[in-house]
């Protein structure tokens, strides 16, 4: 990989970075309202109890998104981490080079196409 393809995907990681940061603080602030919102004194009004489930549901799909967020942040941190130490763009698995396609399309990927291919159930198992 030649150095302006570098400084691009690094310039696509901390956007990337960027953008999960404010998404992940704007999460964090919608949880911390609707955490506000629940524990205040409720004995003044009557709720069905579908609202109910339809508040805990949000609230879990809140709590859902940012942890996904959180994981692809982590994932995005370490892709800049491999920029820096001159390893990004090489494969975990096989040592081999990630292809350029994938790593524009995803760039945090640690993997090649091959060794990132989801395991047969079957394999799972093996002990060879």
């Amino acid at each position: 990989m030649n150095k302006k393809d570098l400084a691009a995907f690094e310039k696509k990681l901390l956007e990337q970075r960027e953008q999960l940061v404010q998404e992940i603080g704007r999460l964090d602030a919608t949880m911390a309202q609707n955490i506000k919102e629940a524990s205040g004194d409720l004995s003044s009004y009557s709720f069905h109890m579908a609202d109910l489930g339809t508040d805990a549901f949000e609230r879990e799909m809140s709590y859902l998104r940012s942890s996904t967020e959180g994981a692809l942040l982590f994932d995005t941190i370490a892709a800049l981490r491999r920029v820096y130490r001159g390893e990004y763009g090489t494969c975990e698995g096989c040592g081999g080079k990630i292809a350029r396609e994938r790593l524009l399309a995803l760039p945090q990927a640690r993997f090649c196409i091959h060794c990132g291919q989801p395991m047969d159930p079957a394999d799972r198992f093996c002990m060879g």
